[in-house]
């Protein structure tokens, strides 16, 4: 006997289904449906945007018939419906709206498609359609989740003592369920953007690259905070292809860093990183193989990504306790070849010997320490004192700074600067610099 749980590729929204339902007088009536929803072993949900015809027959015969095609072997299915509800809100209606504006932004299309209401029906029988050619397979479906090691990955996570640490054993979370391409992103809810601060699996890692909420799978997830994925990427625009290729001489020009990108990617998940109800930052993960997310990987990354805010917002809370190291004599600033630092105050980017570094609350950090450095020989800094400067403008709470600080060295790391940064220690970093920095400010 065939279940509903057995056709969970068939609700991908890769090939669409049909549904056939009858007006009053028996006049039928054929759709084709962009999204069908598994509710639970008896329910499923179709979006209703466009199919006044269908809603209207639904409403005056509510028996129904659905065609699923599975979308790893071409197999069909036929379900035998009746209309059991409606609805426009609601945990299962934000879950399928999530899902359409995440489409939708793939192929240029946000905004357009909003989601009006979802129809609910109950599955009286499910029958599987005779096929007399054989059926291509798209190959096996990834591994399930190894509980036992993704218990330990669990473990390493809360283990950690630093941002850094946590982030690092999150990547290799991911990759315990067998997904090598991975990003970090932190979240930035004043600015209404996303940062990111580590990646995996990529030829450059992308530290600094900026998403807008509500801009494809990643942005629709900070917005929504909740888990959105595409499995079948072959008739969707990929996400950040406005951007894909930009290089180093390019982000001299614009201060956009190129988010890392898998060219030939077919499905692509983003899982929320929450921590007591706010949102810390997106944790993405994407794959060449196509159906490579199922609804067991989506809970597995939410395991991940629930512990991975937790544990970053524990290092934050935790870092403004570290102590400075015994104070010295302010040393000698380094001879060496000079060093052009420029602070551009409107947008705070940094440019070093005329090459972009960063911009936003971590080029006010970088600005900040090179002048201390300058000015008082200081090379060391706490995250006590960093919080204490008004200069830099930070959030009275939840200023995220460990993760900004290890933005800024990931970036400064990745550009090959002469200027560094380096973790000394729990609520600490030093600035190391390769000459004699000059800085300069404009408006």
């Amino acid at each position: 006997m065939i279940q509903l749980r057995d056709l969970d590729d068939c609700f991908e929204g890769v090939i669409p289904s049909i549904i056939g339902t009858t007006a009053a007088d028996g006049t039928p009536n054929i759709s084709y449906l962009s999204h069908v929803v598994l509710v639970d072993d008896t329910h499923v949900a179709i979006s209703n945007q466009f199919f006044a015809k269908t809603a209207a027959n639904i409403r005056a015969n509510p028996q129904a018939s659905l065609l699923l095609v599975s979308a790893r072997h071409g197999g069909q299915f036929t379900l035998d419906l009746t209309w059991a509800s409606s609805r426009d809100e609601g945990p299962l209606f934000e879950r399928v709206s999530n899902q359409l504006r995440a489409s939708s932004a793939q192929v240029g299309m946000a905004g357009i498609m909003r989601l009006k209401a979802i129809d609910i029906f109950r599955v009286n029988a499910i029958a599987a359609v005779t096929s007399t050619v054989e059926l291509a397979r798209t190959g096996p479906p990834s591994p399930a989740p190894d509980l036992a090691a993704l218990g330990r990955a669990m473990k390493a996570i809360s283990a950690q003592h630093d941002t850094e640490g946590v982030l690092c054993a999150a990547l290799d979370a991911c990759e315990v369920l067998g997904f090598s391409q991975a990003i970090v992103l932190l979240g930035d809810n004043t600015r209404r953007l996303l940062t990111t601060v580590v990646s995996r699996g990529y030829e450059r890692s992308g530290a600094g690259a900026e998403i807008a909420f509500d801009d494809g799978l990643i942005g629709i997830a900070a917005v929504s905070e909740h888990p959105v994925r595409i499995n079948d990427m072959s008739r969707v625009r990929r996400l950040g292809a406005a951007i894909e290729g930009t290089s180093p001489a390019d982000e001299n020009r614009t201060r956009s860093i190129a988010l890392p990108t898998l060219p030939d990617a077919m499905s692509q998940m983003a899982v929320p990183l929450m921590a007591q109800g706010t949102l810390r930052g997106v944790l993405f993960v994407e794959s060449r193989q196509r159906l490579a997310f199922s609804a067991t990987h989506e809970t597995a990354m939410e395991m991940i990504a629930h512990q991975c805010g937790t544990a970053l917002a524990l290092c934050e809370a935790l870092a403004p306790d570290g102590q400075p190291a015994m104070s010295c004599r302010a040393p000698e600033l380094p001879r060496g070849r000079v060093i052009q630092v420029t602070h551009h105050r409107f947008d705070d980017s940094v440019f070093i010997d005329n090459a972009y570094a960063i911009k936003g609350v971590a080029g006010r950090l970088l600005s900040f320490m090179l002048r201390a450095y300058i000015e008082e020989g200081r090379s060391e800094f706490t995250n006590r004192e960093i919080r204490l400067a008004d200069s830099l403008r930070l959030p009275e709470i939840k200023d995220n700074l460990e993760t900004r600080l290890l933005l800024l060295r990931r970036r400064l790391d990745e550009r090959n600067l002469p200027v560094r940064l380096i973790h000394a220690g729990r609520g600490q970093v030093r600035l190391v610099i390769d000459g004699t920095p000059v800085l300069s400010t404009s408006g």
